[in-house]
């Protein structure tokens, strides 16, 4: 059979070029025609795979583009929230189905077969461990020691967001959102928020795509 052709589609270049790294051992059953952090894809792919760091699945207008464009067959979104909500927001905005970043590289690419296949026995594919954490790929902060959610978090706080919204758009608690932030803080060494947009701005937490509605 011939490998997956597969779009890897975020915001930040690091991430996409991480998820092609962790991909590669598995290149002769994925292909990774594109990366992407305009949403653009201009190969034909039999997948886009929409990794939603710092840019959670409730971006409708994301999923809905790549499901609009014709040289897509399918899309998948990569996130760590699988809750009903979630998937709702992908599957209704045309995704074919929602896959848990908690998945070890080796399983992602039986979901991405599967799901090319068209017999998934469903559309959301995650963890059996529930707090498995997954440590493959790239993110921004990653050799400063934070976590993929500690900079997903630091991330959406340079980005203006407020407690509260971050707990809404990646469906953490905001309990939980705050211990994110003060081990985040402890990692990079600041104590307070200004201080902490002003490492994010100078440490590659913007986006390398501007976001509708900020200056896009």
């Amino acid at each position: 059979m011939d490998p997956i052709r597969v779009a890897l589609i975020d915001d930040y270049d690091v991430v996409v070029r991480g998820l092609a790294t962790m991909l590669r051992r598995y290149s002769d059953r994925v292909r990774v025609q594109a990366l992407s952090t305009s949403g653009e894809v201009a190969a034909d792919v039999d997948i886009a795979l929409y990794d939603s760091f710092a840019n959670p699945p409730a971006d409708r207008s994301m999923i809905s583009d790549l499901v609009a464009n014709h040289r897509v067959r399918k899309v998948v979104v990569y996130a760590w929230e699988v809750s009903e909500p979630a998937v709702t927001v992908a599957l209704d905005n045309g995704a074919a189905a929602l896959v848990s970043k908690k998945l070890p590289a080796g399983e992602l690419v039986d979901a991405l077969e599967r799901i090319h296949a068209a017999k998934p026995s469903s559309t959301v594919f995650a963890s059996r461990q529930e707090t498995a954490v997954s440590s493959a790929g790239d993110w921004p902060g990653r050799e400063e020691g934070l976590t993929q959610r500690e900079a997903e978090v630091l991330a959406l706080i340079t980005q203006g967001l407020s407690n509260a919204d971050i707990a809404d758009s990646t469906g953490l608690s905001i309990n939980s959102v705050k211990t994110y932030i003060r081990t985040c803080y402890r990692r990079i060494g600041v104590t307070t928020r200004a201080q902490a947009v002003l490492w994010g701005v100078h440490h590659g937490f913007v986006p390398d795509r501007p976001r509708r509605g900020q200056g896009a």
